[in-house]
């Protein structure tokens, strides 16, 4: 079935304001909402609300009547995004992806994996996370950074999608990991691209919603917790997360369009955590707290 992109058409300080709004009225329902950013001479933007076509017609009423009475004169317009495995199709053209001594690459570019490189083999599949995104990247960085800092002994990959992450702390460390996803197609995926990095022990994948699950309880707590989600899912669960946190030890957050990470940190620091590191990739950032 085709997606379908219902947009707005604005300046950069109006399509801020309409993430804010969407944001509110439609992530917690799993659709993904975005800015980009069309022409800077003219300071053009968009505002995008992504959803299947059979959704349409509903969506499309929801949306009219969100912007109608703050955002009056505003059209809503439509574009159909072509069925198509966009991760498969982005793999065949990308070159490998670097950050910091991890280098994520398919199958055809294991000839790319340098001397004292950590290399992270993923290949094309239904699950977010090649490494090309800013915000897996962006994770692969801080991650790189923390472990060079702190000593780890448990970590948790909340959200884990493709596996990357959790892949990147195993290779790294030989300490247990454990990687959740409430998508079961997620950490099937994950599970094969374990599989499919040599790693036999110490890394757990479990289906998981939220933090309810017992699985937390039971291999927690964790001196490391990275979660490469959305940022109003990680406000929520803000407080949840820091329970499962071990003394001393550090968070890991992405996910996070650049204007939305001062809620975030406002969040996590109201959960006696501090801010340490912020990085910046391609309108996206990576945050790193730590608990003192």
């Amino acid at each position: 079935m085709s997606e379908i992109r219902l947009f707005i058409t604005t300046t950069e300080t109006q399509s801020n304001a309409l993430l804010d709004v969407m944001t509110d009225a439609f992530e917690d329902e799993g659709y993904a909402i975005a800015t980009m950013e069309i022409d800077e001479k003219k300071n053009i933007w968009e505002a995008s609300l992504y959803l299947m076509a059979d959704e349409e017609e509903h969506m499309r009423a929801r949306f009219a009547d969100l912007i109608s009475a703050r955002f009056p004169g505003l059209a809503i317009e439509r574009e159909v995004i072509p069925d198509i495995d966009w991760i498969a199709k982005s793999l065949e053209g990308l070159q490998p992806v670097r950050a910091g001594r991890f280098i994520v690459h398919g199958a055809h570019d294991r000839d790319k994996v340098r001397l004292n490189d950590i290399d992270i083999e993923i290949e094309a599949g239904q699950a977010f996370g090649t490494g090309h995104h800013g915000t897996t990247a962006g994770c692969l960085e801080m991650i790189e950074t923390v472990l060079r800092q702190r000593k780890i002994t448990n970590a948790l990959d909340l959200g884990t999608g493709s596996g990357v992450l959790a892949i990147a702390v195993r290779k790294s460390r030989p300490v247990p990991v454990l990687a959740t996803d409430i998508d079961p197609v997620a950490t099937r995926v994950a599970a094969e691209n374990i599989r499919r990095n040599g790693i036999v022990s110490g890394l757990t994948v479990k289906t998981a919603t939220g933090f309810q699950s017992t699985v937390f309880a039971q291999h927690g707590p964790f001196d490391l917790i990275i979660a490469n989600i959305l940022a109003r899912p990680l406000i929520k669960m803000a407080p949840q997360l820091a329970t499962h946190l071990a003394p001393g030890g550090s968070v890991i957050l992405s996910g996070i369009l650049a204007e939305q990470r001062w809620k975030v940190i406002a969040a996590y620091t109201g959960q006696h955590l501090r801010h340490i590191q912020t990085i910046w990739r391609n309108g996206w950032v990576t945050i790193h707290f730590d608990r003192v």
